[in-house]
């Protein structure tokens, strides 16, 4: 009988790689579709503001732009390779990833994101014309798609696949702490019953893809705690925060007790830290006592805990 040894250990810039590839590919999935459901569904001019407030760039794009409209914005983040938030940047950095991966990925992974690659690259000043950004960004959702289902379809089930799903639960957790935080700048006794804010959770939760799956458990209306209950503490929705920490909590402990990798222990006790915080109870609590300061607070910890997992695990700086 044939002797089939078993895969090399994985080394630390691979594991990062492995990261950054999951990060960087619901990234561009996130920012496609919050430009699209901004296009369609916003009426608040301000709406192209908050777009770069939810991405850390408004000084960035002030510095480049005299105002935040649908067209500047829609250049900032589809074809400004100085913009490192943009898409441009972010397919290009995945793509290095895979490549570091090359040896550990399927062919037909390696293949999509090239592809796809070089598509985004060739986007001009005309896909961003109204007539077709709409096809540009459903381009770019599809695309990102095509790719997690490749992944899931062909990823071998060893250290990669958990460092590569590890990266995009991160980024899922993030990007949905980030659009929330747009409507919760101010205590939730300040927001107002109307059409308008009405609109405003509409558009949030299309960002998020979770219009549908809110419409199953709140068939009418919407109030502003059951939509921060349903994206921070609901365990059946993808892109909910305490969804996304126990996905994170089971890799990271696959990662120790199946593979044996060391430094898996700081990682998940801050996991398990935070979804104590994020039971219905908890977040009822933290609506009433104001829940800007506690997103900001997340947003922190999410990036404290990718710093846990790339430092005490992948091994880097």
């Amino acid at each position: 009988m044939r002797d089939v040894s078993p895969p090399s250990e994985l080394i630390a810039r691979q594991a990062a790689s492995a990261l950054w590839l999951g990060r960087y590919m619901e990234r561009i999935e996130s920012l496609a579709r919050l430009l699209d459901v901004t296009r369609t569904f916003a009426a608040d001019p301000s709406a192209w503001e908050a777009v770069t407030r939810i991405n850390d760039d408004t000084e960035r794009f002030a510095a480049a732009h005299p105002e935040p409209d649908d067209a500047s914005v829609a250049r900032f983040y589809l074809l400004d390779t100085a913009n490192p938030t943009s898409i441009q940047v972010s397919i290009t950095m995945a793509r290095e990833n895979a490549r570091t991966l090359r040896a550990l990925i399927s062919t037909e992974m390696w293949l999509q994101i090239n592809v796809f690659h070089v598509r985004i690259c060739a986007l001009t000043d005309r896909d961003l014309e109204p007539d077709r950004l709409s096809a540009t960004l459903t381009m770019l959702k599809e695309g990102t798609q095509a790719h997690i289902g490749i992944a899931e379809g062909t990823l071998y089930r060893d250290q990669v696949w958990h460092f590569y799903r590890i990266g995009c639960f991160l980024e899922r957790a993030d990007q949905t702490t980030r659009v929330l935080d747009t409507r919760f700048h101010k205590p939730p006794d300040g927001l107002p019953d109307s059409e308008r804010e009405g609109s405003h959770w509409h558009t949030l939760l299309r960002a998020l893809a979770g219009y549908h799956a809110y419409r199953r458990l709140y068939p009418q209306g919407y109030r502003p705690d059951e939509v921060a209950g349903f994206l921070l503490s609901d365990t059946a929705f993808p892109r909910s925060v305490g969804l996304n920490l126990a996905q994170l909590g089971w890799h990271l402990t696959r990662l120790r007790t199946d593979h044996r990798v060391r430094g898996a222990a700081v990682a998940l006790e801050r996991v398990e830290d935070l979804s104590g915080m994020l039971t219905p109870a908890s977040v009822e609590d933290l609506f009433v006592r104001g829940l800007s300061p506690f997103l900001d607070w997340m947003q922190r910890q999410i990036a404290a805990l990718h710093n846990d997992i790339v430092t005490g695990i992948c091994g880097e700086d």
